[in-house]
């Protein structure tokens, strides 16, 4: 019963790392139809090689978003900031006593021992910020994090699959 309890709990930590988390937003006062074109301004990540896979990442939703990237007199610019930190889960299992679990239901006061181990799960976020380019004010700033898995192939899917998830509602829907 204990390896049950064990492997639902691993299914459940499992499920809840698989799903990137994803928010933009936007200033509401901004005509996002009158911007065509982009330039950047800086990609700052850690790791070096990781610099052009978010770029292209980017590039790859604008250009699908019909934005076209110059190299100068652009409508707007990008600067994504990249960072990675170490995600702590405490789990503690009581066990002994009548019955053992998450929960201590021991002998009405009896003896029940604890064992508490950290998981720690590496994640990686995303802040990119579209500023527009005559004025410098941010017009619209999207963060995307998910869990690392120091696979490069696979954490270069995830880094897709999020910058298609922060980008999905842009641009922003003009104002009526």
């Amino acid at each position: 019963m204990k390896i049950t309890q064990v492997v639902v709990l691993e299914a459940v930590v499992s499920v809840t790392c698989l799903f990137a988390k994803v928010v933009a937003d936007y200033d509401h006062s901004i005509n996002f139809a009158e911007y065509h074109t982009y330039s950047w301004i800086a990609v700052n990540v850690e790791a070096p090689l990781w610099k052009d896979r978010v770029a292209n990442a980017i590039d790859n939703q604008l250009l699908a978003k019909g934005w076209r990237k110059v190299d100068s007199g652009a409508d707007a610019t990008i600067v994504v900031v990249g960072s990675t930190y170490t995600e702590r889960t405490f789990e503690t299992w009581y066990d002994g006593g009548f019955r053992g679990g998450w929960y201590h239901h021991g002998w009405w006061g009896g003896p029940g021992f604890a064992t508490t181990t950290v998981e720690r799960t590496p994640v990686g976020t995303l802040h990119i910020d579209i500023f527009d380019a005559q004025s410098k004010n941010v017009i619209w700033h999207g963060d995307c994090s998910d869990t690392l898995t120091q696979n490069p192939e696979k954490d270069e899917k995830k880094l897709q699959k999020a910058v298609v998830d922060v980008f999905r509602n842009f641009p922003p829907p003009a104002k009526v």
